[in-house]
């Protein structure tokens, strides 16, 4: 045997054989499916809660709002009152207007229009509504999120119970 028939057998058990490279394929593959399942759930997450945060944002303008008017904007003027001052209805007085809200936020992380209403129907009494549809952009399904706290929305109708007390009915007399 020669000297370069030697240097060849080496080098070729010292090589890595194609099952092995496809094994480590494969496992590579593996990690990063797990990772981005994991990051796509985060950001899922942190995405409802930008919309969270800019819920409650647009709420305190609302609130500031009314106190500069003793309203909240009108269904008409809707949201984009807080950043526009040609959005303000004619009997208004011009003069108090401000910017609420130092950057539009016209629609939520998904793309869609806030849902607001003046005289809320799914709000604490004398309050509005003001709400996202969610990721599927359809109002009034599970993912919706709501500016009004759950522990707020207790004995309002609609899908949270009715009931103003959580007491028991009174017995019936004979």
């Amino acid at each position: 045997m020669n000297r370069t028939e030697s240097t060849v057998r080496a080098a070729v058990s010292r090589a890595f054989t194609l099952l092995e490279v496809m094994i480590v394929i494969v496992i590579i593959l593996a990690i990063a499916g797990l990772v981005t399942v994991n990051l796509m759930g985060s950001r899922d997450r942190a995405t409802e809660g930008n919309v969270q945060i800019q819920l409650k944002s647009l709420r305190d303008a609302l609130n500031q709002f009314s106190l500069e008017f003793n309203r909240y904007p009108t269904d008409d003027e809707g949201l984009a009152v807080l950043w526009d001052k040609s959005r303000l209805s004619e009997d208004a007085d011009q003069a108090k207007w401000r910017r609420f809200v130092e950057e539009p936020i016209p629609t939520d992380a998904w793309g869609t229009e806030w849902i607001y209403l003046q005289v809320g129907e799914r709000a604490p009494e004398g309050k509005f509504d003001l709400l996202s549809a969610g990721p599927d952009k359809q109002e009034g399904t599970e993912d919706d999120i709501n500016v009004w706290p759950k522990s707020a929305l207790e004995g309002i109708d609609g899908s949270r119970s009715s009931g103003g007390s959580s007491a028991p009915p009174p017995p019936a007399r004979p």
